[in-house]
């Protein structure tokens, strides 16, 4: 054989053994699971799933070539839940993304081992997914929304902007049982700005719709609608519903007053979502969710809609709007 067809013969041996750049990307390529609690064409899923790209945009992941991201929609519906988290595990994804906790509850039923990062999940550690805030010691880790002690705060907000209020129905999803956790909270204050607070759980629009119409037989009442994924997916009926029959409300989360609410009180919750970015980040380069800390919201909004307030009658107080982080006109 002549050095020229040596050299060529070589030269073809070798040429798969370097991939191009391209070819590389692709090998490089991870997989991540996404488990939303909305539907896709809900405006909140949207908003906490371009948070969540853009965080790993700015840690240098690219959708569609160094990522991918495999979008599951429950929509509310917890039997939904179950099948689409048993799918998204059966696709064997890098690390899943699940929030909140009845989301999340659905992904660890079907996944010890691979990593999820939630989002927007209140008491991680009485609920059961992780042994502690400092070591969760599994396969769970993630940021977690807010503390009980937030109860209080809606009941002082709503008597802030409604001070005639002296009667407030809190209405809670009893199959969230975080939502619970709130309700001492709430009932101790009521004793303390003496409001007469009834506390109802409720399923579906019917029993929320009962609930409030007897309620509002009587003057004077508000209304806290506790977060939760039904109070989510029915809040454009809860809030029509509440200024149908004149009762000032307030809810968690920003979208509440974003749809038509009169106000809320929480965490920012789409920082969160940005936020878990740099763990699923750090759990791709081979950390482990075990020894990564559950990490506490540490953003708060207050949002007040204006329009709302003004059809309700109610002129928010100077020093609430104050200390209003976003106002809706």
């Amino acid at each position: 054989m002549n050095r020229r067809a040596f050299i060529a013969l070589l030269g073809g041996v070798a040429t798969p053994l370097f991939l191009s750049p391209r070819a590389s990307r692709a090998q490089q390529r991870r997989r991540i699971g996404v488990l939303s609690s909305t539907s896709e064409t809900d405006p909140e899923g949207q908003r906490r799933t371009a948070a969540l790209r853009q965080g790993l945009r700015e840690l240098g992941w690219i959708e569609g070539r160094t990522i991918e991201i495999d979008y599951r929609w429950v929509a509310g519906d917890p039997g939904r839940a179950r099948a689409l988290a048993a799918e998204l595990v059966a696709s064997k994804p890098d690390v899943i993304i699940a929030s909140p906790s009845s989301v999340l509850a659905a992904v660890q039923r079907e996944t010890r081992t691979i990593p999820i990062v939630f989002a927007q999940v209140v008491d991680p550690v009485g609920a059961g997914f992780v042994a502690s805030l400092a070591r969760p010691g599994g396969n769970i880790t993630g940021f977690a929304s807010f503390e009980f002690a937030l109860g209080a705060k809606w009941l002082e907000l709503l008597k802030q902007i409604a001070p005639s209020v002296t009667r407030v129905a809190v209405i809670y999803d009893p199959a969230t049982p975080a939502a619970t956790g709130f309700l001492p909270m709430i009932d101790a204050a009521g004793r303390a700005f003496g409001v007469d607070v009834s506390m109802s759980s409720v399923r579906d629009t019917a029993e929320v719709e009962r609930v409030l119409t007897g309620f509002a037989a009587e003057p004077n009442g508000g209304l806290i609608a506790v977060a939760s994924v039904l109070i989510a997916n029915q809040r454009d009926f809860i809030i029509s519903l509440a200024h149908r029959l004149r009762l000032p409300d307030v809810s968690a989360f920003r979208y509440y007053p974003a749809n038509g609410g009169l106000a809320s009180y929480g965490v920012d919750n789409i920082d969160l979502y940005k936020r878990a970015a740099a763990y699923v980040d750090r759990i791709l380069k081979g950390e482990k969710p075990a020894d990564l800390p559950v990490q506490l919201a540490n953003k708060y909004e207050l949002v007040i809609n204006l329009k709302a307030a003004k059809a309700l009658g109610i002129e928010i107080p100077v020093a609430v709007l104050a200390r209003t982080d976003e106002v809706i006109e």
